[in-house]
Order: structure tokens, then sequence, then C-alpha cells
């Protein structure tokens, strides 16, 4: 079965301090109404996995979703949304910084930026907060379909562009309607988890604590 096909709805939580200890986390975040709910579901196959609002910046918690081995996505809540008081807005993106920048479990970020208008101010703010973290970015331009292909092609080049010195950052296009670039992101997404969890075995390997178990075991 692929990444995606085996997702699973987790949790839901309000606040950063209810966030769960274990596991790690791919978190996809974007401005309200550029697609990431429907992004989520077109890439798990499931019409309703992550619920998809007519009414952008309505949700505002963190769902999490499961798949397996302690593997998560963790859908953030759409930033930058006008009709959202702006004390609600100001608070839930003060908590996605948070989040972004101090969150340990984290290995990566989809960015979802709709493809006709990508890199907004938001969306800048969200990567100056993790490009520090050295972990990597996947953006994904969404909403192709509603683009010429010579377009489509167009804005690819030039977000690569703005990239081009940043190697741990990489963009695509995307379509939940005609389903483009899902074995893509799936791809870029499974290499993250598997290269974590080979770091995290050989962290574990090194540990002193672990070598003197294994001597305790021998000796007995």
């Amino acid at each position: 079965m692929s990444l995606f096909r085996g997702l699973q709805f987790l949790t839901t939580v309000n606040d950063l301090r209810s966030l769960p200890n274990e596991g790690l986390e791919v978190a996809f975040a974007g401005r309200s109404n550029a697609g990431k709910s429907s992004a989520i579901n077109t890439l798990a196959n499931h019409t309703r996995l992550a619920f998809v609002s007519k009414t952008p910046g309505r949700t505002q918690h963190i769902n999490y979703f499961d798949f397996g081995q302690e593997r998560r996505l963790v859908d953030l809540p759409g930033y930058g949304y006008a009709e959202v008081p702006a004390a609600v807005r100001a608070h839930w993106e003060k908590l996605l910084g948070l989040y972004l920048v101090n969150r340990s479990n984290l290995i990566g970020l989809v960015l979802i930026m709709d493809s006709r208008r990508p890199l907004t101010q938001l969306d800048c703010q969200m990567l100056d907060w993790f490009l520090p973290t050295g972990k990597p970015v996947h953006c994904l331009l969404t909403k192709s379909d509603k683009l010429s292909k010579q377009d489509s092609i167009k804005v690819l080049r030039e977000v690569k562009k703005q990239f081009a010195e940043l190697p741990q950052v990489t963009v695509q296009l995307f379509s939940s309607l005609k389903k483009q670039g899902v074995e893509e992101t799936e791809t870029i997404v499974g290499q993250w988890f598997a290269q974590a969890l080979a770091a995290q075995a050989e962290q574990f390997m090194d540990d002193p604590d672990h070598e003197a178990s294994i001597q305790d075991t021998d000796e007995r």
C-alpha cells in the first residue's frame, strides 16, 4: 500500500500544549483556500478525510493523521483569511510560528500555495520561520489545472528560481482535480520519513546507555 493511502484520522488539538509527545511529523501548511485539505484528500484517495470548508479560515484546529509506525501528518490551520477576527488570526499565526520553529517531532514542511498566487507575504513568513531549522520544505503549487500548460510551467520555473540557493526546498505542480503530482509528493514525503527513521536508529545505536544495556544483558 502506498504511504498516503493508509492515512487515518488520529486526533484534533486546540493548542501546542496538547500536541502528542511521540511520533515523527510532516506538517501541511497553507494560506486559507489554497487547496490544502483537497490536496490531503487527493493524496489519501479519500473524499472527506480532511474537511474541506466552504468558508475559508473557519477551521482553527491542528488535525493529526496517522500513517502507521508513529508517522504523522499534521494539518495546520489555514492562515491569512481576512474575515477571521484580527486577534484570532494573530493568535494562530503566532502559534504556527512557535510550532514550526520549536517542534522537535517535525521533520519537514509541505507548503501549499495556490499556483495562481504563490509566495504571498504570509507564505514567505512561514518560510522565514521554518527554513532556519534546516529541515526540508516541499512546495505544492495547487490548482495548476486553472492555468494553461504554458503558464503553469512559467510559474513552476519562477518559484524554483526563488529557491535556487536553498537545496532543502523542492517545488512541484499539483492538481487535486486531475490528480496531478500525487506520486512526486508521496516519494518526497516517504524519503523524509525514511531518512528520519534511519537517523533515529543510528542515534539509538550510538547512545551510551543503549551500549551499556547490551553489555549488561550479555553479562547476564
